[in-house]
């Protein structure tokens, strides 16, 4: 089964290359679904590998591209950080009185991939048809005026109960987010900002289900020797294949997928 979960890993990375729809959405349904995970189990495993694996891309955006906006990481994460650690103790609570989490957490699964599937969309359509500036200035241009810093920290709140709960939407439900609240962020800066704002969002997340015993270490070390060269694979084919025809194909995949957990 080893191998299986590399070959899962891979295929799922190669996804993530091509696309740049986060892992999660992907990865979580795989491991329940193919592999018969308990979503909780499935859930903090795939926090911890997207921890991990965004890392090395944040180092880029960082140090080459200078594409982060460190600001409005720390307002998002005002928010999620604090609400990722209250849902896990949340969760842990409903445990100690006995009460069963795994519905739970599959109907928030199911309602976050669901989501992710319309913002996939929704993504092409603002990027179609908004005009991308190029911010000269550290701090970005918001929608809100006074109550931007607010409704940015409102925003990771909201992020933070969401992806801890399912492990899904911190990459296309983020950068929709971000899309929506810094409309003149250039499109690097905001997967940028996007990922950096990630990377502690799924860590604290990851470690929160590990307290709770939902990781399982020998399985996150198959899914990332697959996804790493995998990842990498599916960066350099992005180029040759149409983004018209694959995110569709992808959102309705994962909508399906959203349908099944929200309904089961």
């Amino acid at each position: 089964m080893e191998l299986a979960y590399i070959l899962s890993g891979f295929a799922v990375g190669l996804l993530v290359g091509i696309t740049g729809v986060g892992g999660g959405s992907l990865m979580t349904p795989l491991l329940v679904f193919l592999f018969s995970f308990k979503p909780a189990v499935a859930v903090g495993t795939d926090l911890l590998f997207a921890a991990i694996t965004k890392t090395g891309g944040v180092w880029v955006h960082h140090g080459t591209h200078k594409s982060v906006d460190w600001r409005v990481v720390g307002l998002m994460s005002i928010g999620s950080l604090p609400l990722s650690v209250i849902t896990i103790f949340v969760i842990k609570h409903l445990m100690t009185i006995g009460k069963e989490v795994s519905g739970l957490i599959t109907y928030s699964l199911g309602i976050a991939l669901i989501l992710t599937a319309c913002a996939i969309l929704i993504r092409s359509v603002l990027l179609r048809n908004t005009e991308r500036v190029v911010e000269s200035s550290i701090v970005s241009t918001g929608r809100f005026g006074k109550v931007q810093i607010p409704a940015t920290i409102l925003t990771g709140a909201i992020l933070g109960v969401l992806v801890t709960m399912s492990s899904v939407g911190a990459g296309a439900l983020g950068t929709i987010a971000i899309l929506f609240l810094y409309p003149r962020m250039s499109t690097l800066k905001v997967v940028g900002t996007d990922l950096a704002h990630a990377i502690p969002l799924t860590a604290i997340a990851g470690i929160g289900h590990w307290s709770l015993g939902h990781v399982d270490f020998g399985l996150l070390g198959s899914l990332l020797v697959g996804s790493l060269p995998g990842i990498w694979i599916g960066s350099h084919v992005s180029a040759k294949i149409p983004e018209k025809l694959l995110r569709p194909i992808l959102a309705s995949i994962l909508l399906l997928i959203g349908l099944k957990f929200v309904t089961q």
